[in-house]
């Protein structure tokens, strides 16, 4: 009796220490000192102070329409149109489908599995007088694994974390999405409103080049005044030109953005007239909250070190109830009568001893997993701050770099203005005129890019702010 007590005891020796040690499999916390401290404030918070700019609508943050601050139907409807048929959406959207997918898989292992099944097998044996027999069955099958060491609740775990990261990096896809068809529909307005000053400059050109013509043919300037308007000309019809085949360029970028073919996407110039508003930044906090790539990336870390739960579990004994009932018979007539049933229930216990050091490679490669999620997730808290500070710098000195060009415009055009008066009573040269109509148009354009580069700072500011705003 003892010596069987002792065998028993042996047995269940392994089990036993399997169950004490199952807590080994819970993942380890992430130590907060391996992971960026968040700023108090941005560095340059007060950049909002120096621009001016239209009211916010508390509307357009609170249901997610963060582009409707411009005032801009086209670009509402733009954005509506890419959020319905833009392709990397669509993408990302079915990466979430696909990671719900695998939930319900894994969540599906955690129940009692069922099985029916009937077959007719032909035979002959011994019992028959070695006469072929044939024997029909139906029956069904239960198995159900307990999951004693958490390892099918940590997987189930790791595959929900990877529905959240899919689903936060489709929000992730939108904003981006979103973002880039703002910005691309305003470099677009200011093309158009770059392309109208260089016209009308173009214009003014070709009428100077003309009375210059007439005054050359009576004898009242000389051939190098001609010759030095037409080259004003041509210089601006190229420059024309240029903006023309690069405005060309941006509406078929935007006609891929929104899902249309480019040839038949036309998007018919207009006035410049967006509204440009001011974005208060709020605390650094609230960016890893909203920012859905940090959330993504905060997903795939827990996902691995849930993993490295389930490579650790793999050391633990697996524990399985089963069970077997139905009928067997010779005869299909006699298939459900009670003397043909059969049934059976049982219970395994499985526990790996020696397989080669595949387990401790598999924990090795979670723990590596653990490792790259982790520092991922630090990068991306990073870039989000750096993006931050990036578009506030931006603003702040794209600010004072727009109220130093407003003043060169003026001076530029009072400069026009006199070289015109002063040539037209013979103090001056025509070509001082040329320069000053030159550096005139030359300023007005560098004000148009200093603006544009003011919205395209404000839609980056609004997107590294993960799509909403503190006031």
């Amino acid at each position: 009796m003892n010596h069987r007590s002792s065998r028993l005891r042996n047995a269940l020796v392994p089990l036993l220490a399997a169950l004490v040690l199952a807590g080994c499999a819970t993942p380890a916390a992430v130590d907060p000192a391996s992971l960026p401290l968040t700023p108090p404030a941005f560095r340059n918070q007060d950049a909002s102070r120096v621009l001016a700019g239209t009211p916010l609508s508390a509307e357009a943050q609170t249901q997610g329409r963060w582009w409707a601050v411009f005032a801009d139907p086209v670009l509402d409807q733009l954005v509506v149109q890419a959020g319905r048929n833009n392709s990397s959406v669509y993408v990302a959207a079915g990466r979430l489908a696909q990671a719900r997918a695998l939930l319900r898989a894994s969540d599906a292992n955690r129940l009692p599995q069922v099985e029916l099944g009937a077959g007719a097998v032909r035979q002959q044996n011994s019992t028959t007088g070695n006469r072929p027999q044939t024997v029909v069955s139906v029956g069904a099958n239960l198995s159900w694994e307990l999951d004693l060491m958490g390892r099918l609740s940590l997987n189930s775990d790791a595959a929900s974390l990877d529905a959240a990261s899919r689903e936060a990096l489709l929000r992730s896809t939108q904003l981006l999405v979103q973002a880039n068809v703002a910005q691309t529909y305003l470099q677009l307005r200011a093309f158009d409103a770059e392309r109208a000053l260089v016209h009308d400059t173009l214009k003014a050109y070709r009428d100077t080049l003309r009375l210059t013509e007439v005054r050359f043919r009576e004898g009242d300037v000389a051939e190098l005044d001609v010759a030095r308007v037409r080259t004003e000309v041509a210089s601006t019809e190229s420059e024309a030109l240029a903006l023309d085949r690069r405005r060309a360029e941006l509406q078929h970028a935007l006609a891929v953005l929104v899902g249309e073919v480019a040839s038949s996407f036309e998007v018919k110039p207009a006035e410049w007239a967006t509204a440009l508003p001011v974005i208060p930044a709020g605390v650094p906090s609230t960016v890893l909250v909203r920012r859905p790539d940090v959330s993504a990336a905060q997903s795939n870390m827990q996902a691995a070190q849930a993993r490295a739960g389930v490579a650790k579990a793999a050391w633990f004994p697996s524990f399985s109830l089963t069970a077997t009932g139905g009928y067997a018979a010779p005869e299909i007539s006699d298939l459900f009568k009670m003397a043909t049933r059969a049934w059976g229930v049982g219970a395994l216990l499985s526990l790996p001893m020696f397989d080669g050091g595949r387990r401790e490679a598999g924990v090795a490669n979670a723990n590596a997993e653990l490792d790259i999620a982790l520092a991922s997730y630090r990068e991306q808290i990073l870039v989000a701050f750096r993006e931050v500070e990036d578009q506030l710098s931006a603003l702040r000195l794209l600010a004072a770099q727009s109220e130093a060009q407003s003043r060169s415009v003026a001076s530029a055009a009072r400069a026009t203005v006199l070289s015109g008066a002063r040539y037209r009573n013979g103090f001056v040269s025509q070509l001082e005129l040329l320069d000053a109509q030159r550096s005139e148009l030359r300023n007005r354009r560098e004000a148009l890019q200093v603006r544009a580069a003011q919205y395209l700072a404000t839609v980056g500011l609004i997107r590294a702010l993960g799509g909403g705003w503190s006031s």
